[in-house]
């Protein structure tokens, strides 16, 4: 061995190499043939199982990312022809304008006037020459039913001396009857003439207001400035249960509770228009904006407009529950001055001017309730400032039986009653 040259000693290795895996390839072949037949099939699904997806590669499974956008887009596309824009029109007189001279002929004037300057005395004078039918206002409604029943605010329709008209979003104008206004909410039910109405009507479905949270996406859509047709904007919802004070209708300023405040862009025509929510269904009917601030409006909470479109089929008028008691919304500050025991609920309490807590033959009176009674839950809900029990109620129909839970000195009560239809006087 150690007279062999470099060259002879690479070949002698590859010679012993080559002679190993000849002997160990068929001492394999050998062991594959006698082993029994279970081994062996199992080897042979093994290696069809590795081989097989080789030769038939496995579908592969693709998911479609849908972006905020695109959602948006196509909600829009959905209902876009549900909304309309609701116009108001009247007979307006046509008003003429023609010069006079204030002399006439007087002769006492004219001897003091040059003649050559009479022509030139005119005063103007005004005077009706015939009507005119004309708009007199113009904001947005969509349709909530397949039968042609429109969801507006009633300040948009609070002129009864004038026809309403719906414009659809292709351009049809069908003829529009108020059905009915509801006695406290700026909510008004429309419909569309029977005669006119198309057969394939695209509604919005109404969600459900309760809810909501603070900073979920939302779309308006309205007649913004009522010229603008369908304009669309997108925001989030900027806060909940909101007190306000609106301004510019014809009955005055109008107190609105438990509202919805938006950050998307509501102008004037929009009022009446949805809004949605990433489901594309209504959550929100559009109705105020603040003066003097960006992207600050606020929308009625749909639940309302559910109940009142029950309200409309059942019945055709909006009726609204009634209790029949004056309360204390229970704060610190309240808490601290009667040195109450609980920090929550509706304290039974007289009015400002000496009216009773409790009034008489109501369903609170029926039921037992007093003065000094705290109504801690309605239905199981606690009563609290984002929670208030006129909300709750408004939201009830007369003959439905409620559940109270009162705190009547250091007991607790467990009470029910019998909702009665709210009295007009009330």
């Amino acid at each position: 061995m150690e007279n062999l040259s470099k060259t002879q000693f690479i070949f002698l290795v590859l010679l012993v190499s080559f002679v190993t895996a000849l002997f160990t390839g068929i001492v394999a072949v050998i062991l594959m043939q006698q082993a029994p037949p279970p081994i062996t099939q199992t080897i042979q699904r093994v290696v069809e199982k590795l081989v097989l997806p080789a030769q038939e590669p496995a579908p592969v499974s693709q998911s479609t990312i849908v972006t905020q956008e695109d959602l948006v887009v196509k909600i829009v596309r959905d209902v876009s022809s549900a909304v309309v824009s609701v116009i108001a029109t009247k007979d307006l007189p046509v008003i003429e304008q023609y010069f006079v001279n204030p002399f006439g002929q007087d002769e006492f004037f004219q001897q003091f006037i040059p003649p050559e300057l009479l022509p030139q005395l005119q005063i103007p004078q005004y005077r009706q020459k015939g009507t005119e039918n004309k708009q007199v206002s113009a904001g947005t409604g969509f349709f909530i039913s397949s039968d042609g029943l429109i969801a507006t605010n009633k300040h948009v329709v609070e002129d009864q001396t004038a026809a309403y008209w719906v414009i659809m979003n292709d351009g049809r104008k069908l003829k529009a009857k108020v059905l009915a206004l509801d006695p406290l909410q700026d909510i008004a039910i429309l419909k569309v003439d029977a005669t006119t109405t198309p057969s394939n009507i695209t509604f919005i479905p109404l969600g459900d207001s309760n809810n909501l949270k603070v900073g979920q996406t939302v779309i308006a859509i309205g007649n913004a400035l009522g010229e603008f047709q369908n304009t669309v904007s997108v925001g989030v919802i900027s806060g909940l249960h909101r007190s306000i004070v609106a301004a510019g209708t014809a009955a005055g300023s109008e107190s609105l509770q438990e509202v919805i405040q938006t950050d998307a862009a509501i102008n004037p025509g929009n009022s009446g228009g949805p809004l949605l929510d990433l489901n594309g269904k209504a959550i929100g009917i559009n109705t105020a904006m603040a003066q003097g601030a960006e992207n600050v409006g606020f929308s009625l909470p749909i639940n309302l407009v559910s109940k009142d479109l029950v309200d409309v089929k059942e019945t055709g008028k909006i009726q609204y529950a009634y209790l029949g008691v004056r309360y204390l919304i229970i704060n610190a500050q309240v808490k601290n001055e009667k040195k109450l025991s609980v920090d929550y609920g509706a304290l039974l309490a007289k009015g400002e001017k000496g009216e009773p807590a409790v009034m008489e033959n109501s369903p609170a009176a029926k039921a037992g309730l007093r003065e000094g009674d705290i109504v801690l839950e309605f239905n199981g809900s606690k009563i609290t400032q984002n929670n208030l029990l006129v909300s709750m109620i408004n939201l009830r129909r007369a003959g439905e039986k409620i559940s109270l839970k009162v705190l009547r000195g250091t007991e607790t009560l467990d009470i029910t009653a019998i909702l009665l239809s709210r009295p007009e006087n009330i």
